[in-house]
């Protein structure tokens, strides 16, 4: 469909909470979800919600391929999930470099669960409910922070974790956020 202009930080409509979707298997959704994979693949982005390209519906998509953001993580299945739940496994967490689409050339370290479920619907209506670890639990978990209005920066613990990716990363190629 299209590649759709992401919003950025400071944008007051990346601030609220998503409305869920009511109705599955519409060419409404349909079309949502080509445009957030068109621009999730156009941004090299490991998954985006649809908050970023300023759509207020509780629908996030990930995964498909491998990031060359992330160049080191396991390769998360593509999915598109709509209306998530969201359960931590374990109480335990960690740290790790986050960047965003939405706050592009930054990167900093948010603490995530490390073990997840996370249950919710397809497009067309089919049930997902998966209990997933590591990378893809991230992944979920950065996501999903989209849809109640929260950006990886308002979970970083120490603010010297935080800043922009060239100078964090000196003489590496990370891509533009």
């Amino acid at each position: 469909m299209a590649v759709r202009e992401v919003i950025r930080m400071g944008d007051p409509r990346l601030l609220h909470k998503s409305q869920p979707v009511e109705r599955f298997d519409t060419p409404e959704l349909h079309a949502l979800v080509q445009d957030l994979e068109d621009t999730m693949r156009a941004m090299n982005g490991a998954g985006i919600a649809a908050p970023q390209i300023a759509v207020n519906q509780r629908v996030v998509i990930f995964g498909g391929f491998k990031s060359p953001r992330y160049p080191d993580a396991d390769e998360v299945p593509y999915t598109v999930l709509v209306n998530p739940v969201l359960e931590p496994q374990s109480e335990t967490m960690e740290d790790g470099w986050e960047g965003c689409l939405s706050v592009p050339g930054m990167r900093g370290v948010v603490p995530r669960y490390t073990r997840l479920r996370y249950r919710g619907f397809d497009q067309y209506g089919k049930p997902i409910d998966r209990t997933v670890d590591g990378f893809h639990a991230r992944v979920v978990q950065h996501e999903c922070d989209h849809l109640d209005g929260i950006l990886y920066p308002m979970r970083i613990r120490d603010l010297r974790d935080f800043g922009f990716a060239d100078v964090l990363f000196p003489g590496q190629q990370l891509e533009d956020d």
